[in-house]
C-alpha cells in the first residue's frame, strides 16, 4: 500500500512539474547597420511574459526595443539600450510583436541576445486537478498534499530562476568578452602606432645629431 503511494506521489511530482513549467525561449542573432528586427510570440489571455535582452557585440553596444501588443498598442519604447528586462501582465490573447532596431546606426551591426518566459494560468489548473484527485492529505505517507505541493512549487520556481539567471550571467560574459577583445586589439593597434612613432624619433635624433656632429670642411693639400 505504502510503495503504492509512493509510486503515485512519484508521477504526480512529474506531471506537476510538467505542469507548473513556464514556456520559455532564448535566441541570440546579428542586427545588421541601418535595419530592424521583429519576432512575434503568441500569447494566451491572462497570462504572463517576460521579456529581457541584452546587446553582448557592436559599436556603441546599444539599440532601440519595443513591445507591440496584439491591438497595435505600443507597451514599451526604448530608445539607444544596451539591456532591459519587461514584464507584460495580464496578456491578450494574440500575437505579440518583440523589435529591435538599430536604424540610427550606419555602419555597425549588433549582436542581441534576449529571452521570453511565458507563463500561462491554465497550467496551475490542471496541476490543481490531478493533486485533488488523490483524496485526503492525510492518506499519503502522513505528509499534507498542500505542503508538498507548495514545497514543489517553491523549489520549480527558485530553480527556473537560477536557470535564467545563469543564462543572464552567460550573456553578461559573451558581451563583457567580445567588448575584452575590441579593446585588446585597439590597445594593441595603438601601442604599434606608438612604437613605430618612438622608433622614427629616435632615427631622427640620431641621424640629426650625427649631421650636427660631422666636419663639413675640406683638408686642402
Amino acid at each position: 500500500m505504502h510503495d503504492a503511494s509512493l509510486l503515485g506521489c512519484v508521477a504526480l511530482f512529474i506531471g506537476a512539474v510538467n505542469a507548473f513549467s513556464p514556456t520559455d525561449s532564448e535566441f541570440t542573432f546579428l542586427l545588421p547597420a541601418a535595419s530592424k528586427e521583429c519576432f512575434y510570440q503568441s500569447a494566451v489571455r491572462n497570462g504572463s511574459i517576460e521579456i529581457e535582452y541584452q546587446v553582448i557585440a557592436g559599436a556603441g553596444m546599444d539599440v532601440d526595443f519595443s513591445i507591440v501588443s496584439p491591438q497595435a498598442i505600443h507597451l514599451v519604447s526604448e530608445f539607444r539600450r544596451s539591456d532591459g528586462v519587461h514584464m507584460v501582465e495580464p496578456t491578450e490573447a494574440g500575437d505579440y510583436q518583440i523589435c529591435f532596431d538599430n536604424s540610427f546606426s550606419r555602419f555597425s551591426e549588433k549582436m542581441v541576445f534576449f529571452e521570453v518566459i511565458m507563463d500561462s494560468p491554465a497550467n496551475d489548473g490542471g496541476a490543481d486537478d490531478e493533486w485533488a484527485g488523490l483524496g485526503e492529505p492525510e492518506s499519503l505517507l502522513e505528509y499534507k498534499l498542500d505542503d508538498i505541493k507548495e514545497s514543489m512549487e517553491t523549489v520549480h520556481r527558485r530553480l527556473e530562476r537560477s536557470r535564467q539567471m545563469q543564462t543572464v550571467l552567460r550573456a553578461f560574459e559573451a558581451r563583457d568578452r567580445n567588448l575584452l577583445e575590441d579593446n585588446l586589439w585597439r590597445v594593441s593597434f595603438w601601442s604599434c602606432v606608438n612604437l613605430l612613432v618612438l622608433l622614427s624619433v629616435a632615427l631622427t635624433q640620431v641621424c640629426s645629431l650625427r649631421w650636427l656632429f660631422s666636419d663639413r670642411r675640406r683638408v686642402c693639400s
